[in-house]
């Protein structure tokens, strides 16, 4: 969405014709989760834009609650599909969020997203804690002796939304340079984000297992910063864009024909960075150059010739569309080509499946009712599928599920595609290592 940036801290404010088109039809009523819950206007994409339009014409005061409507937007994208006259509410909340924070900047917002999202190596000690809670066998202990109990509702949700953490940081441990097995095809760049490094490193390991097996060598320059979505969803654009420039200076560096990701939020992001710099005769041409490059990883895997897994996988599968994939993207037909692929994986569709899951990010945190309310017929609807997978290319749709999961004690994975792709591979190959070690000794009978 065009937007004019005036002040230190991105304060945007929209074309007036981004407001004052709204025919007020209601369309984006029907598509919208928060109204779905409440059935109040404020909480519609509709009364959104029309709060936005009197408060940056001075008719009403841009105050807190005013702001809270706006923080209140999952900024699912579903209402800028289907408006009719191409307004898009989502955007306009985030540039609301721009504008109040330009007027009212947060330090906390600064320490956070400016002091410590954006260095990896910060990041990296500041969870360090949960690493320990887990590697010394607390967390056992405390689900063992029935300790998450004694603490507020809200605490023990935000525990179970704790994966499985690795023992080091991905950053810390994966080769800058992982080597096509075979051939080499192609030589790609793999963006590693903040969650994948620190909370879901064996996925990110799985796909770039995937992509080398494919004939591809996987560069993963450990120096990338947070792609700058945490810092756009709380109004600090100006960090957005410094945390651009430093990622697009990364790769230029690179001799790689894309700039592939697993993460959906850092996707759409990496994919908006020409917006970001519209206007900006110096970084506007270089942030289309790297934009140009960016795929999302099921993207890029089913462009391309793939091995199809001789192993299997069993089991019966749904798959949850990410709205940074599905709608910034429009990335769903992929995954679910990728899933196809496996022998043994029966995949049911679920209903609803490109409905948000109530994550957005830090709903849960900040807006967690609401993001409960969302997230319960998300999980309806995966349990009237009978699936004991549940797929999914966003980690933060993925915590949000398998905490909903939890607490429901139902026992269903919650993994990406290309792990399972992973699987599959490895079933192939430690049947065929198995069948060796047969065949070898019977030959020293």
């Amino acid at each position: 969405m065009k937007a004019v940036v005036t002040g230190g801290t991105g304060e945007a404010r929209p074309e007036e014709s981004r407001y004052l088109n709204c025919i007020r039809c209601g369309l984006c009523l029907s598509v919208c989760p928060t109204y779905r819950e409440y059935q109040k206007e404020t909480a519609s994409p509709r009364g959104r834009v029309a709060l936005t339009r009197k408060g940056l014409e001075g008719r009403l005061e841009l105050s807190p609650n005013l702001v809270e409507q706006m923080y209140g937007c999952f900024a699912c994208m579903a209402c800028n599909d289907a408006c009719p006259v191409g307004i898009k509410p989502a955007d306009l909340a985030l540039s609301m969020r721009q504008i109040d924070e330009g007027r009212h900047p947060a330090k906390w917002k600064q320490w956070l997203f400016g002091g410590l999202v954006g260095h990896a190596w910060r990041m990296e000690w500041a969870t360090l804690p949960l690493r320990l809670y887990q590697r010394l066998g607390l967390r056992r202990l405390a689900y063992a002796l029935g300790l998450r109990r004694l603490l507020p509702a809200k605490l023990r949700d935000l525990e179970a939304m704790l994966p499985r953490l690795p023992q080091r940081p991905l950053r810390r441990v994966l080769p800058e340079v992982t080597p096509a097995r075979g051939e080499e095809k192609r030589r790609v760049g793999f963006f590693l984000g903040c969650a994948q490094s620190l909370l879901f490193a064996r996925e990110s390991e799985a796909a770039l297992r995937v992509l080398a097996r494919n004939g591809c060598t996987v560069v993963t320059p450990k120096a990338v910063e947070c792609c700058g979505m945490p810092a756009r969803g709380y109004g600090r654009m100006d960090l957005v864009i410094k945390q651009a420039r430093h990622n697009i200076e990364v790769f230029e560096k690179l001799d790689v024909e894309c700039v592939l990701t697993d993460c959906a939020t850092c996707g759409s992001t990496l994919k908006e960075y020409a917006h970001i710099f519209e206007g900006d005769p110096e970084w506007r041409p270089r942030a289309e150059r790297f934009q140009s490059k960016v795929r999302d990883i099921c993207e890029f895997l089913a462009s391309i010739p793939l091995e199809k897994p001789a192993g299997r996988v069993e089991g019966r599968a749904t798959y949850h569309d990410p709205c940074h994939l599905r709608r910034a993207q429009k990335v769903w037909k992929e995954p679910r080509k990728l899933l196809a692929l496996i022998d043994g994986l029966e995949f049911v569709e679920l209903p609803e499946a490109d409905w948000c899951c109530g994550s957005a990010g830090s709903q849960l945190i900040t807006h967690y009712e609401t993001s409960w309310k969302v997230l319960d017929r998300k999980l309806d609807n995966v349990e009237k599928t009978g699936a004991d997978v549940l797929a999914s290319g966003c980690p933060g749709c993925r915590m949000q599920l398998q905490t909903g999961l939890r607490r429901r004690g139902r026992k269903v994975r919650s993994v990406h595609p290309v792990a399972l792709l992973d699987e599959a591979y490895e079933n192939a190959d430690r049947k065929g290592a198995e069948g060796n070690v047969g065949e070898n000794a019977a030959g020293g009978e």
